[in-house]
């Protein structure tokens, strides 16, 4: 049980939360505002749908550094991720994915829960890879049903315009795989078409995809023009202010992810990005070529530049659970309501991280209150 500002699907309560054998049982209390005192707020676990690493450690590398970045993400508040891939040789990805599925299997008490795969390449354009290693190809279907069997893929990430892909997202979108559309070199109307054949979401968006201009929208255009759905990072580094605020005006569900690396919670210095060496400084995580390689973000972060920017704490919120369980097409997480899993993060006025839960046991912080 907590007591304090519990953000609900009803809006803000005063009350006690009560979970049992991991699912919220009740919440009691009164509406509120919650500017209107000191108690802590309590929100839903957040969610990361582009997670590469954490801790020092690398997705790429499977086994024990899939445990070592869930345990660290969860210290900043996300209860749940998806590992996210790099582009690679193909027995490389099957080794990965094979880790992950093993990983799932048994995971961690005190940590992130795994939901499954982004795979993030290497269907995405050559002239586009952005801080992506040099191993993009075009995706056949029976090659990505194969690595479909090896791991839960629930995101793949493409670039429509590459043969043979309009097929590829329609046979994913079948399956139940969300599809985005990111390190691309194609155009509105290519994106447009992608969206048409099942594509629903956009990777990273403003970054490595074609740019808005007034005759040729670009990929960002058919984003800002059709999209439902977007993930951004808001780290006021990989994307201005003002861009920010613009999709926020244009697409109702744009959510926030980290694309962090091994360098998130660590400090300074040279890291691993798949089989790239990337150098962690200045706020951010680069190329030796100062090409931005991921980020360094943290959803609690997030969660605050979002708030900066004149967004309210439930909209914030939202954006950093509801909209992404929501994307995955998952009811009972990204919530807090009777019946969902009682992933919980609990923070003071000033929004700095007080605790967290996941399925109700308490994995960081201090559970009375102050971390």
């Amino acid at each position: 049980m907590q007591f304090g500002n519990i953000l609900t699907s009803d809006g803000w309560r005063l009350g006690e939360i009560h979970w049992e054998e991991g699912r919220i049982r009740r919440i009691d209390g009164d509406p509120v505002d919650p500017v209107t005192n000191e108690y802590p707020r309590i929100v839903p676990g957040f969610i990361d749908l582009h997670v590469h690493g954490g801790g020092g450690a690398d997705t790429m590398e499977g086994g024990r550094a899939l445990a070592t970045l869930a345990r660290t993400h969860v210290r900043f508040g996300t209860t749940r991720l998806l590992a996210t891939t790099m582009t690679a040789p193909n027995a490389q990805i099957r080794q990965v994915l094979g880790d992950v599925a093993s990983y799932m299997e048994a995971q961690e008490p005190d940590a992130a829960r795994v939901l499954g795969v982004h795979l993030e390449g290497p269907y995405i354009n050559p002239g586009k890879l952005g801080a992506q290693p040099a191993h993009a190809r075009n995706g056949v279907i029976e090659e990505v049903d194969e690595l479909c069997a090896l791991a839960p893929i629930r995101l793949l990430t493409l670039a429509p315009e590459l043969a043979g892909h309009y097929a590829l997202i329609r046979h994913l979108s079948e399956r139940g795989v969300r599809v985005q559309l990111g390190h691309t070199l194609g155009s509105y109307e290519e994106g447009v078409e992608a969206m048409a054949h099942g594509a629903c979401g956009f990777t990273h968006l403003f970054n490595a995809m074609t740019g808005l201009h007034h005759r040729k929208p670009g990929m960002v255009g058919a984003a800002l023009a059709h999209a439902q759905y977007a993930e951004l990072i808001p780290d006021l580094l990989h994307v201005h202010p003002g861009a920010i605020r613009t999709a926020l005006r244009c697409i109702p569900n744009l959510y926030a992810v980290t694309d962090s690396t091994a360098a998130a919670g660590m400090p300074d210095g040279d890291y691993r990005l798949g089989e790239q060496t990337v150098t962690k400084c200045l706020g951010g995580v680069r190329l030796a070529d100062g090409t931005l390689a991921g980020s360094t973000l943290t959803m609690d972060q997030a969660l605050r530049n979002f708030v900066s920017l004149g967004l309210t704490l439930a909209d914030a919120s939202d954006r950093l659970s509801r909209f992404p369980a929501d994307f995955l097409g998952i009811d009972d997480i990204g919530r807090l309501q009777e019946g969902a899993l009682a992933d919980l993060v609990i923070l003071d006025p000033q929004l700095q991280l007080q605790a967290v839960y996941v399925e109700g046991r308490h994995v960081c912080g201090n559970a009375q209150g102050a971390f």
